[in-house]
């Protein structure tokens, strides 16, 4: 599996048992505090493996850090990425640094999967049920932090949400069996499932009475606060997106919101979707919320509903 479909990771397989799904993945700062950071980082590459159904194995450190600062900032953000992926029992054996204006962290992580049990993007079916294990806000909510906007217990929400490793979400859907997954990250909630729908050749709508949002979320946006990637987000899926007229622009920002280290969005038969929901909140996924449909309309599109 490679970039076809636009799908998270490349899955390569070394024999009739093991397959690698290998991905990279790394950013600026997006909170003032470096281990967190580091955490958020490492918990947004490791969900590749995740959402591809696999079990992340090793990585290496990806640094970008400026010469003139303390060093011990740097101890701090790799601490962070440490904790995390030793929480995901994955191994961190190395890495590179490079000096760099803007500090940047992330991972090259590799995991495994066997062969013919991957979850790809490009498998939902006409009658699936989407279903999402993290709330929409974080983009707009890091937004605000970076311009000193927003309350603290609301970054901290943020913070937390990011923080959590999809480890949970991937356990539960490889339980239940779904039928295709992808993680939100950078392109939003539209973004990527507009690749998925594309992929598998199908239609999609989205209601947006059900999509969960962190809190202080639509507050934010009601004050003008949103990414500039959101924005292009948008943009990006304008061939793709049907809008209803009742949706406002503010509507559309929030269903196309760059997240950062955002839940898994996965696609499962109707007759599963009540035991999917109920092992999501027994493995303590942040949400667990049916958003949608898949549905035999035009292939390729998305009909988003207020």
């Amino acid at each position: 599996m490679g970039t076809e479909t636009g799908d998270d990771a490349a899955v390569y397989r070394i024999n009739g048992d093991t397959a690698l799904i290998m991905t990279v993945d790394f950013f600026p700062p997006i909170t003032d505090d470096p281990f967190e950071f580091g955490s958020i980082a490492a918990a947004n590459a490791l969900s590749d493996v995740y959402a591809m159904g696999g079990r992340p194995l090793v990585a290496l450190n990806i640094c970008g850090f400026p010469s003139s600062l303390d060093k011990a900032i740097l101890g701090e953000v790799l601490r962070g990425g440490y904790a995390k992926t030793a929480e995901a029992d994955c191994l961190i054996v190395g890495g590179h640094t490079v000096d760099d204006p803007e500090p940047k962290y992330g991972l090259s992580v590799v995991g495994i999967v066997e062969p013919g049990k991957q979850i790809t993007n490009a498998g939902a079916r006409v009658g699936d049920s989407l279903i999402l294990s993290k709330p929409l806000g974080t983009g707009i909510i890091t937004t605000a932090c970076k311009q000193g906007r927003v309350d603290p217990d609301v970054l901290q929400g943020a913070v937390d949400t990011m923080a959590t490793l999809n480890r949970g979400a991937a356990e539960a859907m490889i339980k239940v069996g779904v039928h295709s997954c992808t993680d939100i990250t950078g392109f939003g909630l539209m973004g990527h499932l507009k690749s998925m729908v594309k992929g598998s050749g199908v239609c999609a709508e989205i209601n947006l009475n059900g999509v969960p949002t962190l809190p202080g979320t639509l507050e934010l946006l009601e004050q003008g606060i949103a990414p500039g990637g959101t924005g292009r987000n948008r943009d990006s899926v304008a061939d793709t997106v049907r809008w209803h007229p009742d949706l406002t622009g503010n509507d559309q920002l929030l269903l196309c919101d760059a997240q950062t280290s955002g839940g898994l969005l996965m696609a499962v038969s109707a007759d599963k979707e009540g035991q999917l929901l109920a092992e999501l909140t027994a493995h303590g996924t942040p949400c667990a919320t049916v958003v949608g449909r898949i549905t035999d309309g035009p292939a390729g599109t998305i009909v988003a509903n207020p």
